[in-house]
């Protein structure tokens, strides 16, 4: 089963070519809505604890951890060591439980790939992207984004073209949803012509 890491930096238009590997029939990991679910549940008193009125009737309230983030940005680090080993461990079930189904490939949508070391798990990186200016537009145009908000998300993002550099396969976003969904098929197709390397017998997924 050949592991697909796909990422993208913010407004790059990664969650939209998840949706197109899903289109296509490719089962996809959303790290995203895996830290979604977890902030309603799994998560929710460990947030509280190391970042003290950050949740609120059960939940993680988003906004607000974003804003003491924001006040210090250290807290990243803490929140990454709360929240990714448990994304990990959906991770590892999601994978175990399609490779019982017998897919020939998986996505795992991961926004932080390379900053968190993702790419060693994974067998192909797909990285997404477009031009620079399309990439402002669109995150600037999201509710409650500003210059300020942005540049801190990029900072922390692996730049663009470092991302591109290391990536086996590139989508570009800058024209249409069409364009983007036949740049999806092309990779599963080229990546089914491919020899197949015998699945590990024991180790992690």
């Amino acid at each position: 089963m050949i592991k697909i890491g796909l990422t993208g930096s913010i407004g790059m238009g990664k969650s939209t070519s998840a949706k197109l590997f899903a289109e296509a029939g490719i089962p996809v990991n959303d790290s995203d809505a895996v830290v979604h679910d977890l902030y309603s549940g799994e998560a929710v008193a460990l947030v509280e604890a190391a970042f003290p009125g950050s949740t609120r009737d059960g939940v993680v309230d988003r906004q607000e951890l974003g804003r003491k983030l924001a006040t210090d940005p250290s807290g990243f680090k803490r929140l990454e060591v709360i929240v990714h080993p448990l994304v990990r461990e959906r991770e590892r079930s999601f994978l175990g439980t399609q490779r019982q189904a017998g897919a020939d490939m998986v996505v795992l949508d991961i926004p932080l790939l390379f900053e968190t070391g993702g790419d060693k798990r994974v067998d192909k990186i797909v990285v997404v992207s477009c031009d620079p200016q399309i990439q402002r537009q669109r995150v600037l145009a999201r509710p409650g984004m500003t210059e300020q908000k942005f540049e801190m998300i990029l900072s922390r993002q692996t730049p663009d073209a470092e991302k591109r550099a290391r990536a086996d396969y590139i989508i570009d976003t800058g024209g249409s949803i069409d364009a983007a969904r036949e740049q999806v098929k092309e990779i599963i197709a080229d990546l089914r012509r491919q020899p197949k390397a015998d699945e590990p017998e024991s180790g992690e997924p």
